[in-house]
């Protein structure tokens, strides 16, 4: 004679069960992002390391495990820059989150700065840092006087150099891998600040940089090339920054133009990978945009980039990458800025693909050294309208 169960005890218990077998056979789902506390760097103002407006410099941290332990990520963030008094007082006043940590409190941690192993697999486990970026300089810049009329802090480089010391004793001291990256202006203080990044990590056996978006063109073929170099000469000079540049390039051209990194990427001798678009969209909007009387065939170009001519769509293409064989290349034709803060962009089924790799795939075996990864779609002369995820972090 069998025990009778009644039938509501019976769903329980069969209910209960199926839960333990589908939990036993399944992983646990760790999301796509997370959202990450600021922390204020000690002694901030003691050190000089201040945002625009005199904040303490800040940066966001998760840290590492496992096999990542000991592996540092360190991404510095786009934001355009500001090259005069009044630009500066601009941004201090009407873009708060790009020149002041006051407000401040939790970063999105996503895409390359991921904790999800299925989406990010080489680099969701290990130490990752965003640095607020809050300077306008590309975190090159360094004035030791303030003035009191206006209360303008330069100080980006002081901010890079001091984050980065308070991270070694974090652990930084004792990694084994550190990669320097970000996107856009960042992606340009990637690159104007991977050997000195190599220099501050002494012991760490791999150290490798990732510029994303940061290759912004001189092109002194198209027009307004005067306009480009006097933004960037005015950047150079208000913030004090040719001291920081390699003197390889400032003792063969003005310091302005050294900016540009077609001028200086030869001479970086650590390992640097380029992702960018051969028809960046913010640099053609933006930067390639001439005056109306200049050229009325280019401003319908840059306006809507379907008009542009075969001939233009050639001009406009990234050149100068450089032929250092430690160089990773991702060049696509998306009309796009910006691909490594967008899981859309990142690593997804939509993401641009070369010789059928998503840009995670070839960063991941770039730095790795699995191997060589030196992509540039030659297929595509025209920009393509890679929909996949939006907003720009310029």
């Amino acid at each position: 004679m069998g025990i009778y169960i009644p039938t509501t005890m019976a769903d329980h218990w069969l209910k209960l069960l199926i839960c333990v077998i589908a939990l036993s056979n399944t992983k646990v789902n760790v999301r796509a992002s997370e959202m990450v506390n600021i922390t204020l760097l000690s002694n901030a103002v003691e050190k000089g390391a201040v945002c625009l407006d005199g904040s303490p410099a800040g940066y966001h941290y998760a840290k590492g495990y496992g096999d990542g332990a000991n592996s540092w990520m360190i991404y510095l963030p786009g934001g355009g820059w500001c090259g005069r008094k009044q630009s500066c007082i601009d941004r201090v006043k009407y873009s708060p989150m790009l020149s002041s940590t006051k407000n401040i409190t939790q970063e999105t941690f996503g895409a390359i700065l991921s904790p999800n192993k299925t989406s990010n697999p080489d680099f969701y486990n290990w130490n990752r840092v965003f640095i607020r970026y809050c300077d306008g300089s590309s975190f090159m810049g360094d004035v030791k006087k303030v003035d009191p009329e206006t209360n303008l802090h330069k100080r980006g480089s002081r901010i890079f150099t001091a984050v980065i010391d308070e991270l070694l004793s974090k652990g930084l001291k004792n990694a084994k891998n550190a990669m320097l990256t970000g996107n856009s202006a960042g992606g340009l203080a990637t690159i104007l600040n991977c050997d000195r990044f190599r220099a501050l990590v002494p012991n760490a056996n791999t150290v490798k940089c990732v510029s994303d978006s940061g290759f912004f063109i001189h092109a002194k073929n198209l027009p307004n090339a005067a306009g480009r170099e006097r933004t960037f000469a005015r950047v150079v000079h208000f913030h004090r920054i040719s001291k920081f540049l390699p003197k390889s390039c400032t003792s063969r051209m003005k310091p302005g133009l050294c900016f540009f990194p077609e001028n200086l990427v030869a001479d970086i001798k650590t390992p640097l990978f380029l992702l960018n678009s051969d028809f960046d969209k913010f640099q053609i909007q933006v930067n390639l945009k001439p005056h109306p009387v200049d050229n009325p065939g280019w401003v319908n170009c840059t306006r809507n980039i379907t008009t542009c001519t075969p001939p233009q769509l050639q001009i406009i293409k990234v050149k100068g990458l450089g032929n250092n064989p430690s160089r990773g290349l991702f060049i696509n034709s998306c009309y796009i800025h910006d691909f490594l803060y967008l899981m859309g962009r990142y690593n997804s089924q939509d993401s641009p693909k070369l010789h059928n790799k998503t840009i995670a795939q070839a960063i991941g075996d770039w730095y790795f050294n699995r191997s060589s990864v030196r992509l540039i779609d030659t297929k595509i002369d025209y920009p393509l309208d890679c929909k996949i995820g939006s907003g720009n972090f310029v």
